[in-house]
């Protein structure tokens, strides 16, 4: 399980992230739904230690991610898929990500076959499409075998057979009783992958429900998300802040 308590990120005078609480269980897949600039890819971050919280704290199984023992085989992870070193080969990085956790050479050549890279598995990573990144990206996540599982925005430059695979793994990971919370702006793409909604807005938790419960009201998941956020403005539109 993930657990987020009263969890703060400030950057200066920015509020990124304000008493942010809620839960992700195992067995559902949880959209982490917000306007650009909520906070949602600093949540991720913070829960990654890959940024320091102002206050509060992530929890992942229990424990805060700087103290997993082994956490590539308890948490997988994409956050950008242009991390991956372009001068690499979509092999070479998955071994090097392998030998760090000591995870044996044919998970690499399973994951690749199962993402779909196989054919392309000996070429440089910076001849890859978005699409390709991100096919990347998800096997890195899924290298450990990981029972917690954090996506954020993994269809992006997906075609509509990558969509419909991203979909169908995320909702099979679920069903494994993995823990798997995945952000997306993609509504109708939520509409059918989630089972339970987080959204959030100006870093703070505006509604944490059942997809089920939040259609019955709105009709759809654009409805709903339409009248929740409402009134915010992004960053990119100027305001000068993250809402």
């Amino acid at each position: 399980m993930i657990e987020v308590r009263n969890l703060h990120k400030r950057y200066r005078a920015t509020v990124a992230v304000d008493a942010l609480t809620f839960d992700v269980h195992p067995g559902h897949v949880t959209g982490f739904l917000g306007p650009n600039g909520s906070g949602k890819s600093t949540t991720m971050r913070v829960a990654l230690a890959l940024s320091a919280p102002t206050r509060g704290e992530v929890l992942i199984s229990g424990q805060a991610y700087r103290n997993l023992r082994h956490p590539l085989r308890e948490v997988g992870a994409l956050l950008d898929a242009g991390d991956a070193h372009p001068g690499r080969t979509a092999r070479d990085h998955l071994r090097w990500l392998a030998a760090t956790h000591g995870i044996p050479r044919r998970r690499v050549d399973e994951l690749l076959e199962s993402v779909g890279l196989a054919a392309a598995a000996d070429r440089r990573i910076a001849g890859f499409s978005l699409g390709m990144r991100q096919r990347l990206g998800i096997a890195a996540a899924l290298l450990g075998d990981p029972r917690t599982v954090l996506l954020d925005e993994p269809v992006n430059g997906l075609d509509p057979d990558g969509v419909r695979w991203v979909r169908m793994l995320m909702r099979g990971l679920a069903a494994e009783g993995r823990t798997v919370l995945v952000s997306s702006h993609l509504m109708t793409e939520m509409e059918l992958t989630a089972d339970r909604l987080i959204v959030i807005g100006r870093g703070r938790l505006i509604t944490d429900t059942t997809l089920t419960e939040l259609t019955a009201e709105h009709g759809s998941l654009e409805a709903a998300y339409v009248h929740m956020t409402a009134g915010m403005v992004d960053y990119q539109a100027g305001s000068g802040g993250f809402w």
